[in-house]
């Protein structure tokens, strides 16, 4: 491994360290567990600027504050003081791209980097990206799973299966023309608004264990086209031209290769696909309920900890939620979304507000009434690694909660895991197993099975499939598909990913700083948005399509911090039609539709 003319092999650990940080640096992909807990945020930036950059005293601060600024903090100068903690999972992604960024590396090597990011911040942070790679002539390796991300950013492809590279080439010819069988099934399965009502394309079995790789091709026992020999004797690369090559032994015979710009529907998505979200269910079937909630938490300060302030994290949200539906609630990252979807659970206290589970008013309920309903409604949270005991194995994880709550099955404890292990893609002796013997998407599997494993009627889902790649992510979605079909499941789905939210859901939500300023069906919000951000929120949604040349809606400023929010209505700072008055009062709730309801003058 050479870098800038050295062998990196041939360096020692000391050398090393002069390396890492200031010649490279890397953005990891769970930051809560590469974050240091007992650091502040601002100690963190600082140690890169003081060891990298020769940096000492109020220096650090000021350009900690400007790297915070630039990856779209809000209030940076009270983030440097706060823990990893105290933010929200993309807060802290931010924090790990302005660490990263710190030291002004020649090398950047981006583990997912915006995984955990809305879509606006993840336009800002892949701009930021970008001009830095341009004007320092950086090098950046991304490792990444989105497809869009990678039209947007990559000159060069390589995909990965099992230890390999199985296809490289330029970004044109890649998206183009898929030709390995791995490649364009991957195309196959992302969610896209065609296919909602039909399960999506996923790829049968595992990856092989990289302790037993299989003789031949390592692709072979998953793929449709697979031959004698492809079992037999591995494939070598196939040059194909314009420095396009394969690793299949199939690669050159034919020239035709479905790609993502020219996929077309099939029979039952075209008779099917646009039946989702079109019906509304009777308000006899709500399962949940949400008036006004509101969650403010206090902002302590001197020796004495007196409140000096609150965080409004979630302010005056109503929402409601039928059997078998989903909700997708979306928004930029720390707008509040996993706040309320924890509130909802009784997870966090409330401030004001009311939420009802199928007519009961979980308000005021001690813990022993709750708990009987714990088992009727669950989370699957963020961060898998976080919610996951890494002292247990993967089977007692899964089944705690059926021995707490009395819900174990008479085919008995082990076959249940086993079952739950099978239906969400894993080999049921993964029971036997410990969280960091698996991947950051097979810890989510099971965080699913986990909440599965209780047979809930409600699910509040924190970005589920953020941590997979498309081909996980669309086994997840059937799954989760399925299970509302059989079993009538609620979802209120909190994500940024608007490819699920089409896919997915019947409803959407659209939240800003602490409120709801957009609500209607799927089809209603997402073809026809009223309220100028939920406008600006979509036209950064990146396409998988490298010839897809739609602007993004640049939005002035930055998202207000929740511990001082605008008067007025909240959007107001940033939004190009505000006037007077939206500075002075917050609009109140207008019909944009029959299913359609925003919280806008104009």
């Amino acid at each position: 491994m050479h870098f800038a003319g050295g062998d990196l092999l041939q360096l020692t650990e000391a050398e090393m360290r002069a390396v890492r940080g200031g010649g490279m640096a890397m953005i990891f992909q769970e930051p809560a567990t590469s974050l240091n807990p007992v650091l502040t945020v601002g100690r963190q930036i600082g140690e890169v600027l003081e060891r990298h950059r020769g940096l000492r005293g109020g220096a650090v601060e000021t350009l900690a504050v400007e790297l915070l600024r630039a990856v779209g903090i809000a209030d940076p100068g009270r983030r440097l003081s706060e823990y990893p903690f105290q933010l929200s999972g993309g807060m802290k992604q931010r924090v790990m791209v302005a660490v990263a960024l710190a030291g002004q590396p020649r090398l950047l090597i981006a583990d997912e980097p915006t995984t955990a990011l809305d879509v606006t911040i993840q336009a800002q942070i892949l701009d930021l990206l970008s001009e830095l790679q341009s004007g320092r002539g950086m090098g950046m390796l991304l490792i990444t799973h989105d497809l869009a991300v990678v039209a947007r950013m990559a000159h060069r492809i390589g995909v990965m299966y099992a230890g390999e590279i199985v296809e490289e080439a330029p970004r044109e010819a890649f998206f183009d023309a898929p030709r390995h069988p791995y490649t364009q099934k991957l195309f196959a399965a992302l969610p896209d608004r065609r296919g909602r009502d039909a399960r999506l394309e996923t790829i049968p079995g595992q990856v092989p264990p990289l302790s037993a790789m299989p003789a031949g091709c390592r692709f072979a026992a998953r793929c449709p086209l697979a031959l004698p020999r492809c079992r037999a004797a591995a494939p070598e690369w196939t040059e194909l031209g314009d420095e396009h090559r394969v690793r299949c032994h199939r690669a050159g015979e034919t020239s035709e290769h479905p790609a993502p710009a020219t996929r077309g529907a099939d029979s039952r998505r075209e008779r099917e696909g646009s039946a989702r979200g079109e019906s509304r269910p009777d308000a006899r079937t709500r399962l949940l309920e949400v008036e006004d909630l509101r969650v403010h938490f206090p902002i302590r300060r001197g020796i004495l900890q007196r409140v000096a302030g609150h965080v409004k994290a979630v302010d005056g949200v109503s929402l409601a939620l039928a059997r078998g539906r989903t909700l997708a609630l979306v928004g930029e990252s720390g707008c509040g979304k996993t706040t309320a979807g924890k509130a909802i659970l009784r997870l966090i206290p409330w401030s004001g507000g009311r939420v009802r589970l199928d007519g009961r008013d979980l308000a005021g309920l001690p813990r022993h009434a709750l708990r009987p309903l714990r088992r009727r409604m669950q989370m699957i949270f963020q961060d898998p690694f976080a919610s996951l005991d890494p002292r247990h194995a993967i089977g007692e994880i899964i089944a705690e909660g059926m021995d707490a709550l009395g819900t174990r099955p008479a085919a008995g404890r082990s076959e249940a895991v086993a079952a739950l292990l099978r239906q969400v893609g894993l080999d049921p002796e993964a029971a036997q197993r410990y969280p960091h013997e698996f991947s950051g998407g097979q810890r989510q599997r099971v965080a699913i099975a986990r909440a599965l494993a209780v047979q809930p009627e409600l699910i509040v889902c924190d970005e589920p499939t953020s941590a997979l790649d498309v081909s996980v992510q669309a086994q997840i979605l059937n799954l989760l598909r399925s299970l509302q079909d059989e079993l009538g499941l609620a979802y209120l789905f909190i994500t940024h990913n608007f490819g699920v939210v089409e896919y997915l859901a019947h409803e959407v939500a659209v939240m800003y700083l602490g409120r709801v300023v957009e609500h209607g069906s799927a089809d209603a919000v997402l073809r026809s948005p009223r309220h100028p951000y939920t406008e600006a929120l979509l036209s950064a949604v990146p396409s998988p399509r490298p010839t897809d040349s739609r602007a993004p809606i640049r939005l002035a400023g930055e998202a207000p911090s929740p511990a001082r929010p605008p008067s007025g209505c909240h959007f107001h700072p940033r939004c190009p039609r505000a006037v007077k008055r939206c500075r002075v009062e917050c609009p109140g709730p207008r019909q944009a539709g029959s299913k359609h309801v925003v919280r806008c003058f104009f």
